[in-house]
């Protein structure tokens, strides 16, 4: 099953059709965005770590944390998965035991940053990078350490932002030259800019579509003929989730009830079928004393 969500997320990003991916970051959020139809799906870093750990994106995560959210969210997902794995968790024997075990665990790609450790959330201030002959080595033990051809493996490189462009684009240059088959290049800030990524590469690209962030957000219609691939909307889900939370539990303090605010609710029936209560129910009555 794993091989074949590979194989045909390559399939779709090597087209001519924008691909979207909404970002999950928790079990309900990944059963939602299964249940929807996408070709695939996101592991937002940013919303992983605060779901798992309730910290920051900088690099507080380990490659076990990580590694128990990619086994999880891929075991309950019939849609491809692109996981973040930040810098590799430390050397290049640590990148190659990474995409090792990001790849047993059913992710259909894995995104590798140029960031030096401890990482920080992309359109995020103080985000410095390591030398990019380093970097390359690390994409080249990436690619030699994965199993599966199809398995995809996407350079990010975070220079745009402190060292300009012209160094971000070289550096995917390099990247692409060392065996990546995805390049993602982090924070551009000007349609000027997303112009001169898509004409620069003849290859697979990402665009971060954060709401908020330093990248002017543009329709699908106009990334995809700047010549994106994929459209990843880290962010979507967990500002969303966030703000519904706010309101009703800030309705919650102020009326000391929920009367008022049935309409902002998901139905409990829909949640009990989305998590999937029917089987149990169904187990209980075949097994039943």
């Amino acid at each position: 099953m794993t091989a074949s969500l590979r194989k045909q997320l390559k399939a779709k990003l090597a087209g001519n059709e924008l691909v979207v991916a909404p970002g999950v970051f928790d079990m309900i959020s990944v059963r939602v965005a299964d249940s929807m139809g996408f070709d695939c799906l996101y592991m937002t870093g940013f919303g992983t770590v605060a779901s798992y750990l309730g910290e920051a994106d900088a690099g507080l995560a380990t490659y076990t944390d990580m590694l128990n959210r990619v086994t999880a969210f891929c075991a309950a997902s019939r849609t491809p998965i692109i996981c973040d794995a930040d810098t590799g968790y430390g050397g290049l024997l640590n990148v190659a035991h990474t995409v090792r075990g990001y790849e047993r665990a059913g992710a259909a790609g894995i995104q590798l940053e140029d960031q030096e450790f401890p990482k920080k959330c992309g359109h995020t201030p103080g985000r410095r990078v390591i030398a990019q002959q380093d970097m390359v080595q690390k994409i080249r033990v990436a690619a030699q350490a994965r199993q599966d051809p199809d398995m995809l493996i996407i350079a990010r490189t975070d220079a745009r932002t402190s060292l300009g462009l012209d160094e971000a684009m070289r550096r995917c240059d390099a990247y692409l030259e060392a065996g990546a088959d995805v390049l993602f290049l982090e924070s551009p800030e000007s349609e000027e800019e997303l112009q001169a990524i898509g004409k620069r590469f003849d290859a697979p690209l990402i665009i971060n579509v954060v709401e908020g962030g330093r990248t002017p957000q543009l329709s699908p219609a106009e990334l995809q003929r700047l010549g994106f691939s994929l459209a990843i909307y880290p962010a979507s889900g967990f500002l969303a989730v966030t703000q519904a939370l706010h309101q009703v539990y800030g309705q919650l303090k102020a009326r000391k009830g929920t009367l008022e605010s049935q309409e902002q609710l998901y139905s409990f029936e829909k949640m009990c079928e989305l998590m999937g209560f029917p089987a149990v129910w169904e187990f209980d009555r075949t097994h039943a004393q």
